[in-house]
């Protein structure tokens, strides 16, 4: 067993700068340690997260105080029969014919419009312009929300991202996200009763309506539900693109082949699931003693998950570290279930709710910057900065690029 005496520590400046290159010794000298500080046990290998996704003994309660102080009860806290009620109250709506009908047109529509907007000169920051835009802009639209509010929910969305990322550290962004809560719940409460009694074609009333074997979600679960997808799921998006993007923007060999063939698009972002994760590290608490490859964790222990690391053990992937769009050891027909190779988006029965939705929406994302920009390349004296814990994504993508008329074949 380990400690953060004998490893760098997760929340070190060092971490903080360059993950990746300290994932390695996590990986081949401490598989297992403790934080004293977060009073969690850490995981790295493939085969230990991979353990604590789909193992029955671990338990997702650990969001209880990560996400429902600023969220409200979600289906991601429960396990069991109620998890997979409320679940399945949600999922329809996120794959298959819902997602087709309701999602897609919406996503394609405003990630045209969006790359459209950019200055005649050839200049865009593709995180701040594009990226944090769209899933936000998607997410009201959907939910029949009125336009003018994107801006509103934009400013919501960064104040909780900021309180979930803070792990209470800051006393600022946690009283910014509690009020933040409360303006959510006095816009959305009054909105879903009105739903309820005048159902519209929007995902907000079939939230409401949603029902499986006479249970409905509450108002507060429909809230709740609300304001995570508006933020987690938006996140997620967010930074999925900018990753996606930041990766071939330094690959140009990769960036023209998927520019060449617009399949590609789909495995660069699962490669850039395994590469480079937006979500970092999740949190797993034990019900009884588990056996990992460092030592036993006990019961009733919260067991932190290194993502990021996992997904670049070198006993499960070839090349590692190098971002391949080809990559013959990740299977692309399984990256967006719960079968995936990669651990980006967790396995097995939480495994992400919204993984096709942020599926469709990076894929449409790159493909109107794409349609948008001939000879896209990183800003002269940009240097792409990855921040974030436990997500994790450019803060800036400065690009120039010759701009072309949307509705210009590739």
């Amino acid at each position: 067993m380990s400690s953060t005496e004998t490893v760098p520590d997760i929340l070190s400046a060092a971490f903080a700068a360059d993950p990746n290159a300290l994932y390695p010794a996590f990986l081949d000298e401490h598989p297992l340690l403790w934080h004293e500080t977060l009073q969690t046990y850490v995981v790295s290998r493939y085969e230990d997260v991979e353990l604590a996704f789909k193992d029955p003994r671990f338990s997702t309660k650990n969001y209880e105080w990560q996400l429902e102080p600023v969220h409200g009860p979600t289906f991601m806290q429960m396990d069991g029969r109620e998890h997979a009620t409320r679940r399945a109250l949600v999922a329809p709506s996120f794959r298959g014919r819902e997602l087709a009908e309701k999602f897609q047109p919406v996503i394609e529509r405003t990630a045209r419009d969006l790359a459209a907007a950019f200055a005649p000169d050839g200049r865009a920051d593709l995180v701040g312009q594009f990226a944090t835009r769209l899933p936000i802009m998607v997410m009201v639209d959907v939910f029949g929300l009125p336009p003018q509010d994107h801006e509103r929910f934009h400013r919501w969305y960064t104040l909780i991202v900021d309180f979930v990322s803070s792990l209470g550290q800051s006393p600022e962004a946690e009283a910014a996200g509690l009020r933040t809560r409360d303006e959510i719940a006095e816009y959305l409460i009054p909105l879903i009763e009105g739903r309820r009694t005048a159902p519209g074609d929007d995902l907000l009333s079939t939230l409401t309506h949603a029902e499986i074997d006479g249970v409905r979600m509450s108002n507060v679960e429909v809230k709740a539900f609300v304001s995570l997808l508006l933020t987690a799921g938006a996140e997620t998006t967010d930074k999925g693109i900018g990753s996606v993007m930041q990766l071939l923007l330094e690959h140009p060999d990769q960036l023209a082949a998927v520019r060449a063939d617009r399949a590609l698009v789909e495995a660069a972002f699962a490669e850039s699931l395994r590469h480079s994760p937006m979500i970092q590290m999740v949190m797993r608490i034990t019900t009884e003693d588990v056996d990992f490859s460092g030592g036993t964790v006990p019961a009733g222990s919260t067991v932190t998950c290194l993502v990021g690391a996992a997904n670049r053990d070198p006993r499960r992937f070839d090349r590692p570290a190098e971002f391949d769009v080809h990559r013959p050891d990740l299977d692309t027909r399984r990256a967006f279930s719960g079968g995936a190779d990669h651990v980006g988006f967790g396995l097995g029965r939480h495994f992400c709710v919204g993984a096709q939705l942020a599926r469709a929406e990076v894929v449409a994302g790159v493909n109107a910057l794409l349609d948008m920009a001939g000879d896209l390349r990183l800003a002269d004296g940009c240097t792409p900065v990855r921040t974030g814990l436990f997500t994790r994504g450019p803060e800036r993508l400065d690009v120039v690029f010759t701009p072309r008329p949307t509705e210009e074949p590739a």
